[in-house]
């Protein structure tokens, strides 16, 4: 028999056990599948990086499309309102008409003329230059979403 008393086993003792049993799977001879499996995770999350980037590219210009679109139709729609206020309240109020349908054209000629990086990069730079402009503009932008929504959501629930 030995000499040494038993001893009863701890937390510690199986710890040590299980980490050691873990380890060994990962380790092939010179730690080979653990650097296998790291590269297959990186070349994995590298190829849907580029396919997120890619996605976010497509939904930003669709975004584009349609923003350019709308602002040309509110140009027109300013534009045709401009007569009837002539007619109503005179060709000077009718002017501030004119000249809103002019601006938000230049905005939507502007945005066709951009790329979506030419749009990013300006956003990034508004948000550098000022950013208490951009904070206001996200805040009005978020405002104007959540009212839609909230009135498209009521729109649902009455029909």
């Amino acid at each position: 028999m030995s000499d040494t008393p038993f001893q009863p086993m701890t937390d510690s003792d199986v710890k040590a056990d299980a980490a050691a049993q873990t380890a060994e799977p990962l380790k092939n001879g010179d730690g080979s599948r653990f650097s296998d499996v790291k590269q297959a995770l990186s070349d994995n999350t590298g190829k849907l990086r580029e396919q997120a980037g890619d996605r976010a590219r497509e939904l930003a210009q669709d975004g584009k499309a349609r923003a350019s679109t709308v602002l040309s139709q509110l140009s027109q729609l300013l534009s045709d309102a401009a007569g009837q206020v002539d007619e109503k309240l005179g060709e000077h109020y009718g002017q501030y008409a004119r000249n809103a349908s002019e601006k938000v054209q230049g905005f939507s000629s502007q945005l066709d003329d951009k790329s979506v990086d030419d749009l990013i990069t300006d956003a990034r730079d508004l948000v550098r230059k000022s950013p208490a402009v951009a904070i206001g503009a996200a805040a009005a932008v978020g405002f104007v979403v959540a009212r839609l929504l909230t009135a498209g959501l009521d729109h649902r629930e009455r029909s």
